[in-house]
This record gives C-alpha cells, sequence and structure tokens, in this order.
C-alpha cells in the first residue's frame, strides 16, 4: 500500500514539472508560427550561434554545484552551497562582461563573434540570468515545490515569446532574438526570488559556504568537466560547423533541432528532476530503486519510439506548412536528428544516476568519447562539404554513446540491488 501512495506521490510530483514544461513548451513552439514570419533562416542560424556559447558558459558559471543542493546532508549545507554557487556564478558573470566589452570596444571580437557585433554583450547577462535560475530551480527542487519550477519555465517562455515578437514587429532584426531571450530569463529569475522566502532558507557563513563546497568538490572536478565536454560537443555544428556552411543552412538545422531536441530535453528533465530527488532519499535509506525506474522509464520511451516513427514521415510537410516556403529543407534534419532525440529521451532521463551512486568519474569518459566521435563527424562532414551529411553523422554518433550510457546506468541500478540482498 504504502509502494503504490509513494509510486502514485512520485508520478503527481512529475506530471506538475512536466505540465509546466509542456506548458512553456507549448508557448516557446507556438511563438514559432509568428516568429519563423518575422525573422529570417539566417536571423535564426545567427541567434543559434549566440546561444550555443549560452550553454557552454553556464556551466563554467556555476560548476555544477547546483546538483550538490539536492543532495546536501540537511537544509544548511543546502543553504551553504547555494549561496557558493550564486556568488560564483556572478563573479564568472562580471569577467565575461569584462572580456565582452573590451573585446568589441577594442575591435578585437574573434572572427566567429565578429557576425554578433555588439550582441555580444549581452551573452554575460544571459549567462547570469541563466545561471541564478538554475541554482534556484535545484533549491525548489530539493523541497519538493514543483508547481513554482514549473511556474517559472512558462515565465521564461512566455516572456521571451513575446518579447521576440514585439521587437520583431518593432524592426529590431536581428537582435530582437538574444534580447528577447535575456528578458524571458530574466522575468524567470524574478519570479524564482519572489518565492525563495517562503523556503526560509537558514543563514550561513563564509565558513560553511566553503565547507559545503569542500564537501561537494565532485561537481566541479567531475560532473562540470563532462557537462561542459557534453554541451560543447552537441553545440559543435554550431560552434564549428557554422564557420563553414551558410547562415540559412543552420538556422535551418536550428529550428529542426528546437522541435526535435527541445521537447526531448524538456520532458526527461522533467521526469530527472523527480527521480533525482526521489532516487537519492530511496538510496539513502537503502530501498529498492529498480522497480521505482522501470515502472515511470519504460511506458515513456515506448512513446517516445510511437512519436519518432510519426515524425520521421510527416516532418517535411508539417515544417513547410507550419513555418512557410522559406523554412523548406527542415524535414531531413529531423529527420537526421530523431535517432539521437529516442537515445537521449531514455539517457537524460537517468543521467543523475552517477551523482546519485558517485560514480561521476567514470561518467566523464562516454562524454569525453562521446566529443572526439562528433568531432570526427564534423570534421568529415565539412571536409565532404555537406552539412545535411555533417548532421547526420554527427546524430549517429551522438545516439551511440547515448545508448551506451543507458547500458552502464542499468549496470549501477543492478550493483546497487545486489548491494541490497
Amino acid at each position: 500500500m504504502m509502494a503504490r501512495l509513494r509510486s502514485s506521490k512520485l508520478v503527481g510530483e512529475a506530471a506538475t514539472v512536466l505540465s509546466g514544461n509542456v506548458l512553456a513548451q507549448g508557448i516557446a513552439l507556438a511563438a514559432y508560427f509568428v516568429l519563423t514570419r518575422i525573422y529570417s533562416p539566417e536571423d535564426y542560424g545567427l541567434f543559434n550561434i549566440f546561444y550555443s556559447y549560452i550553454e557552454v558558459l553556464v556551466i563554467a558559471s556555476t560548476c555544477k554545484y547546483e546538483l550538490a543542493t539536492v543532495v546536501a546532508d540537511d537544509d544548511r549545507q543546502a543553504a551553504a552551497v547555494t549561496r557558493f554557487a550564486l556568488r560564483l556564478n556572478t563573479i564568472v558573470s562580471c569577467v565575461l562582461l569584462t572580456v565582452a566589452a573590451a573585446l568589441w570596444l577594442s575591435g578585437l571580437l574573434p572572427a566567429h563573434f565578429r557576425p554578433l557585433g555588439w550582441m555580444v554583450l549581452l551573452i554575460p547577462p544571459m549567462v547570469f540570468f541563466c545561471g541564478t535560475s538554475r541554482i534556484y530551480s535545484f533549491v525548489y527542487n530539493r523541497y519538493h515545490r514543483y508547481r513554482h519550477i514549473a511556474l517559472s519555465e512558462t515565465v521564461n517562455a512566455g516572456g521571451g515569446a513575446l518579447s521576440k515578437i514585439l521587437l520583431g514587429l518593432a524592426g529590431v532584426l536581428p537582435a530582437g532574438l538574444p534580447i528577447g531571450a535575456v528578458l524571458g530569463q530574466a522575468a524567470a529569475n524574478i519570479n524564482y526570488r519572489l518565492g525563495l522566502r517562503r523556503l526560509s532558507l537558514p543563514p550561513t557563513t563564509a565558513a560553511e559556504r566553503k565547507a559545503a563546497a569542500r564537501a561537494h568538490r565532485n561537481y566541479p572536478f567531475f560532473v562540470a568537466p563532462k557537462d561542459f565536454i557534453n554541451t560543447f560537443s552537441s553545440n559543435l555544428p554550431f560552434l564549428w560547423a557554422a564557420a563553414y556552411f551558410g547562415r540559412a543552412e543552420i538556422g535551418l538545422f536550428g529550428l529542426a533541432l528546437t522541435f526535435t531536441l527541445q521537447p526531448v530535453n524538456l520532458i526527461s528533465s522533467a521526469i530527472e528532476r523527480v527521480l533525482y530527488a526521489r532516487t537519492a532519499e530511496a538510496v539513502h535509506s537503502r530501498q529498492a530503486i529498480a522497480p521505482l525506474l522501470r515502472r515511470f522509464v519504460l511506458p515513456l520511451a515506448g512513446a517516445a519510439v510511437a512519436v519518432c516513427v510519426a515524425a520521421w514521415f510527416v516532418a517535411e510537410p508539417v515544417f513547410a506548412f507550419c513555418f512557410g516556403s522559406r523554412w523548406h529543407g527542415c524535414g531531413p534534419y529531423v529527420q537526421a536528428l530523431l535517432p539521437w532525440a529516442l537515445a537521449a529521451f531514455v539517457s537524460t532521463s537517468l543521467l543523475y544516476l552517477p551523482n546519485v551512486f558517485s560514480a561521476q568519474r567514470t561518467e566523464l569518459r562516454f562524454h569525453i568519447a562521446m566529443l572526439l566521435l562528433r568531432a570526427a563527424a564534423i570534421y568529415i562532414g565539412i571536409r565532404m562539404g555537406s552539412f545535411l551529411l555533417t548532421i547526420r553523422m554527427f546524430a549517429l554518433a551522438s545516439a551511440a554513446v547515448h545508448v551506451a550510457l543507458v547500458v552502464w546506468y542499468m549496470m549501477l541500478v543492478r550493483r546497487y540491488s545486489r548491494s541490497l540482498d
């Protein structure tokens, strides 16, 4: 009876987070029906290059200390590591702003940044708001305040979409896309801060913050490098290949990526947030976790297979109909990305397991292998002169490593289950 109650509570919590993710994703994706008629593929290509740097730099701004909030020994240590992460994020963002301003004012921007021009100054505030929002979201996750997480993600999506549309209609092209992204993330950040007082985090001293940082040093030493490598390699089409192909091609791929991987990441992240907290609690109390994972992940994986099969056949006509003729050509990119999307859905839902079992060092090796395979795919694609071929090889390399990760995750769970006998 108690097991059923725990399972139903878990499903309810996941549904709360997932409903917020679905609403946020629905708002963001619905906005594309308008945005793709305001902004061109070239505009989106430039925005994809801009955002790829955000995803990489935000990892360095927090060093993944936000993850330690969930597994901290008590609320005081959780508060200490949270405040340490907030200070670290502020310092890194200020350094980035100083460097970006100096390079832009001196005219010494690296070649890949030059198309961004003054918009390079938007990178530091975006990193700051993304970093603080991630830190706050894991604080709420620790206390099972999933509704506030869902609300903040909805505010981010809605504020960002509205800002991009209004700026585009006002003729702020292509800068409306990055400016709108910054405004949306800032709105989410404010919403997180407004609800933070209700959590009544205990006060902490500088010594406690340093002690908490030392206690959770696995995150900057192993988790942050792993995520940095993984995020860097995921963005190689924008960080590297974009220098050899047209921005219109980059924009078409970016739209396909948004409608293929972003929904997968949002749904799997919602699952991961809830499973992370519940699995950590179960492991601390020496309870079995394999039945929980089977009941939760396997049905969703089956649904994902059905969605991917349908997307293979309808992607091209649907994209052309929804976004207009100048976005014709997205379909082949969607088809190329589907194996990666399916494997990543299952893998990302379970990516917290190495943190629970302190196996971050082994996990890092998987992501180094992924970086090497992805870099080889990009290099071959550039040499062949085909961006579509580049993406096909890139996606297959990604899918192969994600499948290997899932197999390894199951080995970790099986090893833990044997330790309970």
